[in-house]
């Protein structure tokens, strides 16, 4: 019986799924290896019947260049019960497999890096090896490697968001963007960068100050007066996600907005838009101050996540799958795959990575780079001293919208 491997893909979708599944497909039916493709992600390892499909070159062929995922996502995790009672053992020595592939971001990596664990301790002989994706750019690559899929997602979010900042400007109105990234900024960030946006909000602003409903709407607000003052008066807001997931559930009460709440009395917040909550929240300040702006929401998010991947992911994509088989025909195993710039593929051993609890930390935006000081110091628009004294005539303290203020910069 010929050596297989196995294929799975965990999370959501970002661009370049395909590109990586059917690129580690081609590269291994190319030294003789049999490919099976695992749909529904880790769920299909402990499942006494996991859905399978044998992954040839025609079918590798015709999908590796498109958006979504052939193979099924899903979003299981499993537990310490599932690993002792559930895994499905007999699905790797049926078929032969000697390698798993996962494809996935930190909570994919997280559960790849106790799949490892787990087969050490069970001395099974079977390899692991993790492909880092997500459109959030949050997994601990060196030298700020992009994870694959974001710069595809960047790309459309600009677009989008180029073709709202042009509304804005058209119509001499305020387009609020809400953009996908719960945990760190980038995504929002690139957005914001790569379109000239006035203000971006991202969780990794707030690192001397608490997060606070307040502070998101004085930022907006200040950038605002700012263009008043220039005599602008129209543009973009870009809010990342994880800025309102990162507030405090009394602050958002506290606000008066209308929301649903789980059985802890935390705020859904993943059932609703962020941009609209956000828009509704300036409203609110815009009639308390008198302020006549007229502001629109619009999300960025699960629109970006299937499109077909630009041309830098699908160069990344296979150069990662290539350099999965690089590293297993080298004996590796429990690793993250990493390429460098140079396309040299190296390990990243996932309990290097690891945290106290034994999960991959998200990687956050490096407020103090070049990249967020840059754009927060030249492209921004925000008040500062030396506008009070002008500023006077739209707001009456000015000085409570001053950016570096708000934010302890």
């Amino acid at each position: 019986m010929k050596d297989s491997i196995i294929i799975l893909c965990g999370g959501g979708p970002a661009p370049g799924m395909n590109t990586v599944v059917c690129s580690v497909a081609k590269t291994f039916l190319s030294n003789g290896y049999r490919v099976i493709g695992l749909h529904g992600g880790y769920s299909g390892l402990f499942n006494a019947n996991p859905r399978t499909e044998d992954l040839d070159f025609f079918k590798a062929d015709a999908y590796f260049n498109r958006g979504g995922s052939y193979l099924e996502m899903s979003r299981f995790k499993p537990t310490d019960e599932d690993f002792e009672k559930n895994f499905n053992l007999e699905l790797f020595k049926t078929n032969n497999i000697k390698l798993l592939v996962t494809v996935g971001g930190d909570d994919t990596a997280s559960t790849a890096n106790r799949i490892a664990k787990f087969l050490e301790a069970k001395k099974y002989p079977i390899a692991n090896i993790h492909v880092p994706k997500t459109i959030d750019n949050d997994l601990p690559l060196p030298d700020n490697t992009p994870t694959f899929g974001f710069n595809s997602a960047k790309d459309e979010g600009a677009h989008i968001a180029r073709t709202i900042y042009e509304d804005a400007r058209t119509s001499g109105n305020w387009l609020l963007i809400s953009a996908m990234g719960r945990s760190a900024g980038h995504l929002a960030l690139g957005i914001g960068e790569a379109t000239h946006c006035p203000m971006t909000i991202i969780p990794e602003m707030f690192s001397n100050t608490k997060i606070t409903v307040d502070k998101i709407i004085k930022l907006t607000i200040s950038a605002i007066v700012k263009r008043k003052l220039l005599g602008i008066n129209y543009g973009t807001v870009v809010v990342a996600e994880g800025v309102f997931h990162d507030l405090d559930a009394q602050d958002i009460k506290a606000t008066g907005v209308h929301m649903t709440y789980d059985e802890h009395g935390h705020p859904e917040l993943g059932k609703i838009s962020k941009a609209v909550l956000f828009n509704e929240l300036l409203e609110k300040e815009f009639k308390k101050l008198g302020m006549k702006v007229k502001t629109r929401p619009v999300e960025i998010g699960y629109d970006v996540r299937c499109q077909d991947p630009i041309a830098f992911d699908l160069s990344y994509c296979s150069r990662l799958a290539m350099g999965a088989y690089e590293l297993f025909s080298k004996g590796e195993t429990g690793c993250m795959v990493f390429v460098d710039a140079y396309g040299n593929a190296k390990p990243l051993y996932l309990k290097d990575l690891q945290n106290a609890e034994g999960k991959i930390p998200p990687r956050r935006v490096d407020i103090e780079g070049g990249i967020a000081r840059n754009y927060y110091n030249h492209i921004c628009h925000y008040i500062t001293e030396a506008d009070y004294e002008a500023a006077k005539a739209i707001v009456e303290n000015p000085a409570e919208y001053d950016f570096k203020k708000i934010l302890e910069w």
